[in-house]
């Protein structure tokens, strides 16, 4: 009945939309219009309400179904073929932005929170798993602490295996797995990259699901109780994937945030994004921190290996075949994020070409299997990766009027402010109520701008020849000894920041010139505000290119611990840990021991184990002591592993508060201006020679440091 309901109301609100989006206004009409609707949904977003979400998001498609309608009506009128050229060019990228405001709506407006299956109490039933590490040419440091988290997880040893996959074929890596007592597999060819890998292994081993971590991902244990019950309760189910979460920085967090509390790049994504496919059952798989369906992997001949992007086909696949997957919320395994903002532009060219490919060599909006919603969410994510053109047309679109005074919209500047603020504002609004703790406003455009003129022709040349270009590893786990400008990544990026800030100082000539009947003072004002827009994104892609240096070969997490403190002469004394990594910690001080007793160890303690680690101070300041950890054997390394990273609550944060857009961008212009400061401050002072107030000169090591 409540079906039949909603239907019915569509059928309702389907010819009354037209009609509103249909009919004409004047400037002042329109703009009474907009204000009516903006101050209805400012009362509405104080509700939480999910059926509220649902209107907003109807409203907000309204009014950007409005302005596209305007465009395409009244204003594609050019005096010559070059304003026609780029006036059409400038409507087709509205036109896709438009597209991809529903599609994104579709994804987001209905999210599935799932909750995880429990496991039967009987172990019997339990399904067997083999663990699947995969790795190419990463080091072993960074290979090392995923492989001994595996061997952590919460799982009966007699139903699970744990397999390095050595792609490199590295004796290393082969004594490593021997030492830790894990199975190794290699191959005598690289042929189809780690989709080949993957299916070289299925081949040797025999679990009825496997699990997947990329070779930097370290699972906390809880990760196979807290996904394998799933399969038990559906024998449909093929995929459960779980977010990839990153403890370290990417580029964006390091060289621009810098501390402020910004979502990562990816949040969206493994939030409101996969969890609005699940809800449509479209949820990507995405190579790793996953479990999937050995059975059902055996159906679709193993993991995809037609594209670049095996990850996201062998879902495709999977779904067409009538399988179930799932996404379940929980970051239940934490990575590298990729170092440098060079290494982010190759991996994001990757996923680029891949989606590519797969929209070219198997399209979901063609063939059988897939349900209309499961077509769309997948066209959504394909569509997604063609950004770069729109994008780089609607940074450079003012220069057109700025420098060559080309007209590629005709209509009154007041009458295109009265459409096209209205579609900007009521979509910043029901993006930020839909996935406003995933991605801050305008972050997103951050983002799109640095990736822009890197991705335009991979994915155009892939469009044409999807069968070009080959897999890619990114590097993880790199060290960068100093800070740098990384100007070969955004001299492309300086170069049209140079033609837009040429192009605002001819406009604000223009704009004084207002006897010039050739000058309308209102078209040059839209023009310089839009302008100044796209100057201030491109100078906050280019500052992401201010490398900050990186000198830890681990990352510290904020972790606080109960430890004991051995020292020298056996003394023994109670404290807590402020920071820890896998090389180093800082804990409490609370007395004056160590000013005459040198600590020898430290003793880590959680209530399902403990482990003491040999350690010296390498730093005594403000009442905590710096402490690195002396060689550790393998058993040491796992213990330390499961206090440090594979704890159940590793991952687990508390969630952001939601930020309005006005905010947002004064948070990114902070940003912005702190790097550009920190860039071209004047050197006002040298460092001081003396020690610094608070340092116990006997432990004083700034040159070394934790490493």
């Amino acid at each position: 009945m409540k079906k039949l309901l909603s239907y019915l109301l569509i059928l309702i609100c389907i010819p009354i939309a037209v009609l509103v989006i249909i009919t004409p206004m004047n400037s002042y009409k329109q703009f009474i219009f907009a204000i009516s609707i903006l101050l209805c949904m400012v009362i509405m977003n104080f509700s939480k309400r999910r059926s509220v979400s649902v209107i907003m998001v109807f409203l907000s498609i309204l009014m950007s179904a409005r302005y596209i309608y305007f465009r395409a009506t009244q204003t594609l009128v050019f005096s010559s073929e070059i304003e026609m050229i780029l006036g059409i060019g400038l409507f087709v990228a509205e036109i896709y932005s438009f597209t991809m405001l529903l599609l994104g709506y579709l994804q987001t407006t209905f999210p599935l929170k799932r909750e995880i299956v429990p496991l039967p109490e009987d172990e019997r039933s339990w399904p067997t798993v083999d663990v699947y590490i995969p790795t190419y040419n990463e080091p072993l440091n960074v290979v090392r602490d995923t492989v001994l988290a595996a061997q952590c997880l919460d799982y009966p040893a007699n139903k699970m295996r744990i397999y390095l996959l050595d792609d490199g074929n590295r004796q290393s890596f082969a004594a490593f797995a021997a030492d830790a007592g894990v199975g190794y597999i290699t191959r005598d060819n690289n042929e189809h990259a780690k989709a080949g890998n993957l299916n070289h292994a299925m081949q040797l081993t025999h679990g009825e699901l496997i699990c997947i971590f990329d070779c930097d991902h370290v699972a906390t244990r809880i990760f196979l109780q807290a996904t394998v019950g799933a399969f038990i309760k559906d024998p449909k189910l093929s995929l459960i994937q779980t977010p990839h979460h990153f403890y370290s920085p990417d580029p964006f967090e390091r060289n621009l945030a810098q501390g402020e509390n910004v979502p990562n790049e990816g949040e969206i994504f493994y939030g409101p994004v996969q969890q609005g496919n699940d809800n449509w059952n479209a949820t990507f798989f995405c190579g790793s921190c996953a479990v999937i369906r050995r059975s059902a992997l055996d159906e679709i001949d193993g993991f995809a290996v037609e594209t670049v992007t095996e990850d996201a086909h062998t879902a495709l696949k999977l779904q067409r075949l009538g399988w179930n997957t799932a996404f379940l919320a929980i970051p239940m395994a934490g990575g590298l994020a990729t170092e440098r903002l060079a290494l982010h532009v190759i991996q994001r060219n990757r996923w680029a070409r891949g989606m590519t490919q797969i929209f070219r060599l198997d399209n979901p909006l063609l063939g059988r299997g897939l349900s209309l919603a499961q077509r769309l969410c997948y066209l959504s994510s394909m569509l997604y990766f063609q950004f770069a053109l729109p994008r780089i047309v609607f940074i450079t679109a003012p220069l057109t009027y700025l420098l060559f005074n080309l007209k590629v919209i005709h209509a009154s500047a007041i009458l295109i402010l009265a459409y096209v603020l209205p579609h900007l504002v009521l979509s910043n609004i029901t993006g930020s109520r839909l996935s406003g703790r995933s991605r801050y406003a305008f972050w997103g455009d951050i983002y799109d701008t640095v990736l822009a003129f890197h991705l335009v022709i991979p994915t155009f040349v892939t469009m044409i020849m999807p069968t070009r270009g080959k897999f890619n590893v990114t590097d993880k786990g790199g060290l960068l000894d100093k800070d740098y400008f990384d100007f070969h990544i955004v001299r492309i990026h300086i170069l049209v920041a140079g033609f837009i800030a040429l192009g605002l100082v001819m406009g604000l000539f223009r704009f004084t010139q207002w006897g010039y009947p050739a000058y309308h003072p209102f078209v040059v004002a839209i023009n310089i505000i839009w302008g100044f827009y796209s100057l201030f994104f491109m100078l906050g892609a280019i500052a992401v290119a201010n490398e900050q240096h990186q000198t830890r070969t681990t990352t510290r997490l904020k972790i606080t611990l109960p430890a004991i403190i051995h020292y020298a002469s056996g003394i023994l004394s109670t404290t807590t840990t402020v920071d820890l990594s896998m090389s180093g910690c800082c804990i409490k001080l609370e007395d004056e021991q160590h000013l005459t007793d040198p600590i020898e160890a430290i003793e880590l303690e959680l209530q399902s184990c403990q482990v003491e680690l040999e350690a010296k101070t390498v730093l005594v300041a403000h009442g905590q002591a710096h402490l690195v950890f002396d060689e550790l054997s393998t058993n040491q390394r796992r213990e330390l592993v499961r206090i440090v990273l594979s704890r159940a609550d590793a991952w687990v944060k508390t969630p952001r508060q939601r930020q309005n857009g006005f905010k947002s961008l004064l948070v990114l212009a902070k940003c912005i201006a702190r790097v550009y400061w920190s860039m071209f401050r004047p050197q006002m002072y040298k460092a001081p020679k003396t020690t610094p107030k608070g340092l116990h000169p006997q432990t004083l090591s700034l040159e070394q440091g934790i490493k």
